[in-house]
Formats: structure tokens, sequence, C-alpha cells
């Protein structure tokens, strides 16, 4: 078994950071109907910083791994570092190539993480907002 897939399957067997955080600034979930995988982000954001990150969800190896291997990765990195991270930042992490369905499992922890933090940021430049 090659290096990137022994790293895959170990991020789905003992997955970081999985688990809410009670204290969370930013919760967001993300779902891909063509499979159903699902994941919800939690994110702690302190001083524009990601302090804390846990996350839950169901699904295919690549969605769950990928979720965790973010997870690592996010914390410490400014707002915008995360917001600034692509499709590249991914494939980079995963360690393989990806068909364009498998993509889209491997992505979907990030766009929650995004989704999650563009809503928070619009929440604090508009205080006044009821969410």
């Amino acid at each position: 078994m090659d290096e990137a897939r022994e790293n895959i399957l170990d991020h789905y067997e003992l997955p970081r950071h999985r688990s809410p955080l009670v204290d969370a600034t930013v919760v967001q979930r993300q779902d891909n109907p063509l499979c159903g995988d699902r994941v919800v982000v939690y994110l702690q954001v302190v001083d524009d910083k990601v302090a804390a990150i846990g996350w839950e969800g169901r699904g295919c190896t690549i969605s769950q791994a990928a979720a965790s291997m973010l997870s690592e990765e996010l914390l410490g990195k400014s707002v915008a570092e995360a917001c600034a991270l692509d499709e590249q930042f991914m494939v980079d992490l995963i360690g393989t190539r990806l068909n364009p369905a498998r993509m889209k499992c491997a992505t979907l922890s990030l766009k929650a993480v995004q989704y999650g933090l563009e809503s928070w940021q619009n929440r604090s430049l508009d205080p006044a907002h009821t969410y």
C-alpha cells in the first residue's frame, strides 16, 4: 500500500478532532447529495485565528479522512488563510490524484469551513443583523 493510501486510511480509522465544540463560534453543515456524504464543522475563532476545531460526519473514506486531515491543518491559521485554501490544497493534503466525483468528497469539509467563516465574517460586519 502506498503512503498516501496509508495516510487516508489512518485518518479514516483514527480521525483527528472528531467531536463537536460546545463553545464554537462557527458551526456549518455541508452535504454531498450525490453520494450522501455529510460533514459538520465547528470552529472557535479567537483573534481572527482558528483556535479550536471539531467536526462530525458520515460518508466515504475520502470525505471523512479529508475532514480529519483538514482539521489538523487549520489550527492556528488566520481566517483569511483558511478562506484562501483551494482544491489543490486538498489534493496535496490527501496526497493522490482524484477523479471529479472524489474531488467533491475531498473538498466537502473545506467548503463547510469556508462557508461558515464567510457567514461569520458577514455577521461580524453587520452586528445589527439577526441570524
